[in-house]
């Protein structure tokens, strides 16, 4: 079994910050690969189900960011589960907005959720870190942090979520690259080859028209002396 946890704060108030992105993963995957109803367990809400050939729970603790660590230890007890079982989704002040990195280990850069976690953990479990953007001055990242997302990031933000649970079953089976191409296709897509066969379809009637517009000059029959007598009148 992995423990996929969702980092974030509870109640409608906090739904829809920057800092619940992390709940906004879980409720993506919950729903994209039916998962189970949600139920009240380990100080946190939780639902089951299998991502490919692996049985998955997913965890939203309700303790608050800055006490996180408290819920995921109980589930991680109850389950008897390693720290290389858990990976945590959080936002990431360091990331371009739409931005998506996998990392194994590593320091908590100032981030309650995970400072929390290293504390009554070990600092070896796996991340999935959610670019926010940074506000620009450290003062302000308190308010940016706790203030919803915009109307403008609505479109990267479901992208990325979407691309999350699609990559979900490889990050399961251990397939971080699997993963982030899932995350790249939703995020950016490919170019479709539409434009390219439009413009070969529609080059040579540009080249008749351009033919239309300028004929070649009529080839010249005249003699040389013709020529040379022509030259004089």
């Amino acid at each position: 079994m992995h423990l996929f946890v969702g980092l974030g704060n509870p109640g409608a108030k906090y739904a829809r910050n920057r800092h619940n992105i992390g709940f906004m993963a879980m409720d993506e995957i919950a729903r994209d690969h039916g998962f189970g109803p949600w139920r009240s367990k380990f100080q946190g809400q939780i639902t089951e189900g299998t991502l490919g050939d692996t049985k998955v729970l997913l965890l939203k603790p309700e303790t608050f960011m800055n006490r996180s660590g408290q819920s995921v230890q109980e589930a991680a007890k109850f389950y008897k589960l390693l720290v290389g079982d858990i990976t945590v989704f959080h936002d990431e002040l360091d990331l371009a907005p739409g931005k998506a990195r996998v990392k194994q280990g590593g320091g908590h850069a100032g981030h309650n959720g995970l400072r929390s976690i290293h504390a009554h953990l070990t600092p070896e479990y796996r991340r999935v870190r959610l670019g926010i953007g940074h506000p620009g001055h450290k003062d302000a990242v308190p308010g940016y942090v706790l203030r919803d997302f915009p109307k403008a990031d609505e479109g990267w933000l479901d992208d990325l979520l979407r691309g999350i649970a699609d990559g979900a079953p490889h990050l399961a089976a251990g397939d971080g690259g699997k993963f982030m191409n899932a995350i790249a296709l939703r995020v950016a897509p490919p170019r479709s080859s539409n434009t390219t066969t439009k413009k070969a379809k529609t080059a040579p009637s540009s080249i008749a028209k351009a033919a239309a517009s300028n004929p070649a000059p009529a080839s010249d029959t005249r003699s040389a002396m013709q020529k040379l007598m022509d030259k004089f009148k």
